[in-house]
C-alpha cells in the first residue's frame, strides 16, 4: 500500500513527462505556425498567461528556472497575442496532445477521476501557476482531461519545488545543474542538457558536493510538500493511480 509521500515520488516522472509534453509537441508547433509566435513566445504566453496581462518580472517570479532575460524577451515578444487567447490555445494543445498520446488508453477516465480529486483539494499557496491552471475549464473526454490534470499537478509540484530550491540557498542554475532530471517532457536528462534547454548561457560551473547535497535535500523537501496533496486518496486509490500512470505501453 502506497502512502501519500510514496505516491508523490512514484507519479512525478509520468506526470512530468505527459503533463509537460504538450509544450514541445507538434500541437504547440502548429499553434506557433498559425499565429506567428516563436516557440518560447507561445510557451510563456500560454503557460503563464493564467497570471493575466502583467510585467515580465511577474512571469520571471514563477518561471523560476529560466534566465530572467530569456523570460523577458519571450514574454514581451508574445504580447502580440492576448493572454486569454494564449491560455485557451495552450489548453487546446494540451488536450489535443493528450488525445494523440493516450487516446487508446482505457485508464484515462480513472486517472482523470483520481487526479481531479487531488487537484480540487490541494492548497494553491506557493504555486500561482497551479492556481491559475486549476481555474481553466477541463476537457470533457478522458484522454484530454487526464493529461490536462497532469499538467495542473505538474504546475503544483513545480511551484513547490521552486520554493524548496530557494529555501535550500540554491540559485536556479545551480539547482538545474546539480541533478539529473527524470520528470521532464523529454524523459531522463542531465542537468547540463536541461540548462541548455532553458537557455542558460554557457560555460556552466561544475556543482560541488555541497551544492549536490542541497539539491538532493530540495528534492526530498519537494516530495515532503507534495505528500499532503495525495493524502486525499486512500491506499487503494494511491496504488491504483501509480499503476495507471505506468504509461510505457499506453503510447
Amino acid at each position: 500500500m502506497a502512502d501519500p509521500r510514496t505516491t508523490a515520488v512514484q507519479v512525478k516522472a509520468p506526470i512530468g513527462q505527459y503533463g509537460g509534453g504538450f509544450m514541445i509537441s507538434r500541437e504547440a508547433k502548429a499553434v506557433c505556425d498559425e499565429h506567428g509566435l516563436g516557440p518560447r513566445e507561445f510557451y510563456f504566453r500560454g503557460r503563464c498567461g493564467v497570471l493575466g496581462e502583467c510585467e515580465a518580472d511577474v512571469v520571471t517570479s514563477v518561471a523560476v528556472f529560466f534566465p530572467p532575460e530569456h523570460v523577458r524577451q519571450s514574454w514581451e515578444g508574445g504580447r502580440k497575442m492576448p493572454v486569454d487567447q494564449a491560455v485557451e490555445l495552450a489548453a487546446g494543445a494540451c488536450q489535443d496532445w493528450g488525445r494523440r498520446k493516450l487516446g487508446g488508453y482505457d485508464g484515462c477516465a480513472r486517472i482523470a477521476e483520481l487526479l481531479e480529486k487531488v487537484v480540487e483539494a490541494a492548497s494553491p499557496v506557493g504555486a500561482p501557476l497551479f492556481a491559475g491552471w486549476r481555474a481553466v475549464p477541463l476537457a470533457g473526454d478522458p484522454p484530454a482531461r487526464a493529461v490536462q490534470l497532469m499538467h495542473v499537478v505538474r504546475e503544483l509540484r513545480g511551484g513547490l519545488h521552486a520554493n524548496a530550491v530557494l529555501a535550500a540557498g540554491l540559485s536556479p542554475l545551480e539547482a538545474t545543474l546539480a541533478a539529473d532530471h527524470d520528470a521532464t517532457p523529454f524523459g531522463h536528462r542531465s542537468g547540463e542538457m536541461i540548462a541548455q534547454f532553458f537557455q542558460w548561457p554557457e560555460p556552466y560551473p561544475t556543482p560541488g558536493p555541497d551544492v549536490v547535497a542541497r539539491r538532493a535535500a530540495a528534492e526530498d523537501a519537494t516530495d515532503d510538500l507534495m505528500a499532503p496533496v495525495f493524502s486525499v486518496l486512500n491506499d487503494d486509490e494511491s496504488d491504483e493511480l501509480i499503476a495507471l500512470l505506468r504509461l510505457g505501453d499506453a503510447r
